[in-house]
């Protein structure tokens, strides 16, 4: 958990859902309240939209206010997990992920984590032959008698969530029991099967293990009779015959099978079947010898060593495990497994390990061939010749392959079709080098891993996509302790943290590292840490000792792979400095038509060097932004670059300045210097699109506005930074807005523009005086406003009249800030700018609000909104509402007061301002105290609350202390 050092927390899901810090037990809260927790649990540090919430907890029929009332459980559960963080400040537990919240797993731990570990542990300890190993590990693990998982929850996620928490739990039950009757304790096996039998008496799985169990203790007649009655129960109940397998067991008891003394199991979550058996279904021979026949029968065994020291990835695994069917047996229909991403994150070290693990259900052996999709000779393996080298692997002749690769295909697909095989088709280029080697007939399973996308597969036959994300903090460090031993490594936390940000917890990259690590015993970690921090920025420090394990070559063999087109857009892509990119400005960078643009970011995509991680949206991994750099400053000249950045910043200064005057249509104008690249900026059409565009690309515009400043577009800089402040300012956003006014002031002094650097003054200033900075405050706006004077600018002038007002009402100078905004007033009448003239109107309003005279302030309102009348400005109207509440509130008129704020507050809402919305609630919480209704003012807080931090707001602190006084 984060920095208060508080004990780690531990969850129990596998009965009913609770908590504990250390030894102290925690109380959940509302079952409602639990049932969000639980699906975050569950979700196992996945994030989870608001909506999927809503849906998970209430079903088809929420109620009203849904959406807040989950909000106020997650603040609650934050305030419950982490009651020593600081109000406002992020959760570093329960994060925030776009309009959704995910629980970060690496801080925790719960009985769901220890059981899938162990079944995990044990599944390998059988696959290794320590069969007694393994049923260790499974008797540790909590048995389905101890009651339902998530107990007492309520909802349809956590109703699912319990069915299939109950069937892989029995799925281990099943798996250690099978485990008992290959280690011979037929004997000790046959009374928990029997109970479990009783309690499941329709799965045949278990019934299935039964029979042998008895069969085995010489109770044949018993196991025929429990045969008998099951088979009367399917028929009586669901009007079946027992299935194909456990008819073979039965068939098997009734000739005396002799091979019937082991049972092997694939592993939890699915049942427990009889193995495949030549001898209960006999194969019919041919009557002579033909080529696409073997005489004799071969299993080929071509997979790859498993990994000795792989580690994680368990959801990729529980994934993959739902495309087989419960059972030990094969699939019953052509089951395609595509694995794709990025190069570097493991992907076939992934695929050779799943198929290890399910290798005993295909009976007929594994085909594994690399298809080199990506070989820096470009020795692309064709389809024809894996054909060849299957054909043979399967007992054909050389000289019996037929030529053509049409006839190939169908001798392949002819002998595959009374085979269950296991076929792992790696490094595939494509879905055409793919489609041959692709079986007929079900029974079979492929296995497909790539770097591209195979959309085809997953279109024209129905091919199950995968794409395994970056390793976890924790998983990180596994690897590195696997490698380096947990002496070492539990040695310097600190610096495998380091290691783990800096390889950017890519595993191909971790691997690199660690293998140095591990040739130099005597490093230090930490000294390992700083050589990384040293390459920063460069791909110097991810270079192996062959081009498999040199992160430049493998990242190359991506890259030489792309069109031209595209390859000059991933390298175009470096320059953009902010945390992802849309296709927007993805097209401003390019200079290229827009639906070009579209398809070349497919196409990036489709080859894991980019990421779409939202719709429109897509962001590097950060080696690969470094490779791009690289190849940017290798390949392109600088005048190149130079018209990528300016067609950049030419796009993001108008669009800013198109979200600032559909948010405050009635601002001045700043004047913006002609384009001259053509860059297309975006248009908004209402508030709420606009407010969206920059609440979501807030932290990119930040970047934009340093990175103008430091390439030399000073212009840019600071007509950006000031097409920011409405938005910035609005919604509490005040660090940011020093630090871009900051540089945008730097840039202004450069090339000497007085303008620039009254706007930037004045930025800083209102910034400064929103966090209490009385004495920069007033230096920076007094500077402005002598500065606007000079240049004879009217709007400017009022600007900094109106900011050094709101100073003063901070600063209890109500004087100073009444004079202020006389003259400010004056100077909007002049100029026949009424809505100025109104929205000063309302600040003279809350300054006699102030003062304690209530009646003026009610008349300055009342002014103001029949200005405002006149005008369509939401925000104008919303801003006086709140103050014509407040001046109710202070008159004892209560009704009206909480009349205007909800009138209020909804148009914030509609208007997409989360800090407004969250003051008027903070008033509106007051006048219902007053009226003496605290639950009505509970509710207020709990959505000012749940606002505040959803922005990271420092106004969270003490709306959270009043909550706790009012719930006390």
């Amino acid at each position: 958990m984060e920095e208060s050092g508080l004990e780690a927390l531990r969850f129990s899901l596998l009965g009913p859902l609770r908590a504990w810090r250390g030894p102290d037990e925690l109380a959940l809260g509302s079952p409602q309240q639990r049932a969000v927790l639980a699906m975050l649990l569950v979700s196992r540090g996945r994030a989870i939209g608001v909506a999927d919430l809503v849906d998970g907890v209430w079903g088809a029929r929420p109620p009203r206010g849904a959406v807040a009332v989950v909000r106020t459980y997650i603040s609650r559960l934050r305030k419950l997990f982490e009651p020593e963080r600081t109000p406002g400040r992020p959760s570093g537990l329960l994060v925030s992920i776009g309009d959704g919240y995910a629980l970060r797993t690496d801080s925790i731990s719960s009985d769901l984590a220890d059981f899938e570990e162990a079944v995990t542990r044990a599944e390998r300890r059988r696959v290794a032959g320590d069969g007694a190993g393994a049923v260790q590990l499974l008797r540790t693990v909590p048995a389905t008698g101890n009651g339902a998982a998530l107990a007492g929850v309520p909802g349809p996620y956590a109703e699912s969530a319990r069915t299939d928490l109950a069937e892989r739990q029995l799925g281990a039950l099943e798996l250690r029991l099978s485990l008992e009757l290959e280690l011979d304790r037929h004997e000790a096996a046959v009374p928990e099967l029997l109970a479990l039998r009783n309690a499941h008496p329709l799965r045949e799985a278990v019934v299935a293990l039964l029979l042998t169990a008895l069969y085995q203790c010489g109770r044949q007649a018993e196991a025929l009779d429990v045969y008998a009655s099951t088979r009367r129960v399917l028929v009586d109940e669901l009007g079946i015959e027992p299935g194909p397998s456990l008819r073979a067991v039965h068939a098997r008891i009734l000739a005396g099978d002799p091979a019937l003394a082991r049972l092997t199991f694939h592993g939890p979550g699915g049942d427990a079947r009889a193995p495949h058996s030549s001898e209960a279904v006999p194969s019919p021979e041919p009557d002579g010898p033909s080529p696409g026949r073997r005489a004799k029968a071969v299993n080929p065994a071509q997979l790859p060593a498993d990994h000795a020291l792989f580690i994680g990835r368990r959801m990729e695994l529980d994934y993959l495990a739902t495309l087989l069917p419960e059972g030990n047996g094969p699939p019953g229909a052509a089951v395609i497994a595509v694995i794709d991403g990025m190069a570097g994150t493991g992907k076939t070290t992934l695929a050779v390990h799943w198929a290890h693990r399910i290798a005993h259900r295909f009976p007929d052996g594994s085909l594994y061939v690399n298809l080199r999709g990506y070989d820096p000779h470009g020795s692309r393996l064709l389809p024809g010749s894996a054909i060849e080298m299957f054909l043979v692997a399967l007992g054909v002749g050389p000289q019996a392959v037929p030529e053509g690769l049409d006839a190939q295909a169908a001798l392949y697909r002819s002998i595959l079709a009374d085979r269950r095989v296991l076929i792992v088709l790696d490094n595939t280029r494509d879905a055409e080098q793919v489609r041959p080697l692709l079986p007929g007939t079900p029974g079979s399973l492929v296995i497909v891993t790539s770097r591209n996308r195979l959309g085809g597969l997953v279109a024209g036959h129905g091919a199950h996509p995968l794409t395994p994300g970056l390793l976890s903090a924790a998983e990180s460090y596994e690897l590195l302790s696997r490698r380096l031993g947990d002496t070492r490594v539990d040695a310097e936390p600190q610096a495998v943290a380091a290691i783990t940000e800096l390889c950017a917890r890519l595993p191909l990259a971790l691997a690199i590292v660690a293998a140095r690590a591990a040739h130099h015993p005597g490093f230090k970690l930490a000294d390992v840490a700083q050589e990384l921090r040293s390459h920063h920025g460069s791909l110097d420090a991810f270079v192996g000792d062959d081009a498999g394990t040199d992160a430049r070559a493998v990242f190359s063999w991506s890259y030489q792979a792309l069109s031209s087109e595209a390859a000059g857009l991933f390298r175009r892509l470096a320059l953009h400095p902010g945390p992802d990119i849309t296709t927007v400005a993805a097209t401003a960078l390019a200079g290229a038509p827009p639906r070009r643009v579209r398809v070349l970011l497919t196409e990036l995509t489709g080859a894991s060097l980019l990421i779409e991680h939202a719709p429109g949206r897509f962001v590097f991994h950060d080696l690969l932004r470094t490779y791009s750099g690289e190849l940017a400053e290798a390949e392109d000249s600088e005048s190149t670059r130079g018209a990528a950045r300016l067609r950049m910043h030419d796009h993001f200064l108008r669009t800013a300045h198109n979200a600032s005057s559909v948010l405050d249509p009635f601002r001045e104008t700043i004047d913006l210097p002609p384009s001259t690249t053509g860059s297309d900026a975006r248009r908004f059409n209402d508030r709420a699109q606009a407010s969206t565009w920059l609440r979501t690309e807030r932290y990119v515009l930040s970047a934009i506005v340093e990175h103008a400043a430091a390439h030399g577009f000073d212009e840019h800089a600071w007509r950006t930074a000031a097409g920011l402040d409405v938005y910035f300012n609005r919604l509490g956003f005040w660090h940011d807005l020093l630090k871009i006014n900051s540089v945008a002031l730097a840039s202004a002094r450069k090339i000497g523009d007085p303008i620039g650097q009254a706007y930037a003054l004045c930025g800083l200033g209102v910034a400064h005086s929103q966090l209490n900075h009385a004495e920069p405050a007033l230096e920076y706006l007094e500077r402005s406003l002598e500065l606007f004077r000079v240049a004879g600018n009217p709007f400017g002038q009022a600007r900094g009249h109106r900011a050094l007002a709101y100073l003063a009402n901070r600063t209890d100078g109500r004087g100073v800030a009444l004079e202020h905004y006389a003259q400010a007033r004056a100077l909007f009448r002049a100029e026949a700018d009424r809505n100025g003239e109104a929205g000063v109107l309302n600040q003279v309003a809350w300054t006699y609000i102030l003062i304690g005279d209530h009646e003026v302030a009610l008349n300055c309102c009342r002014e103001s909104l029949a200005l405002y009348e006149t005008m369509d400005d939401p925000y104008g109207v919303a801003s006086t509402q709140d103050t014509l509440g407040y001046a109710y509130h202070h008159l004892g008129q209560y009704p009206e007061a909480i009349e205007q704020f909800e009138r209020s507050a909804r148009l914030f809402a509609e208007i997409g301002d989360r800090y407004l919305e969250s003051d008027v609630l903070r008033h509106l919480a007051d006048t219902h105290r007053a009226t003496g209704d605290k639950g009505a003012a509970r509710a207020a807080l709990r959505s000012a609350l749940a606002l505040l931090e959803e922005v990271g707001h420092s106004d969270a602190e003490g709306v959270s202390a009043v909550l706790s006084d009012l719930e006390a």
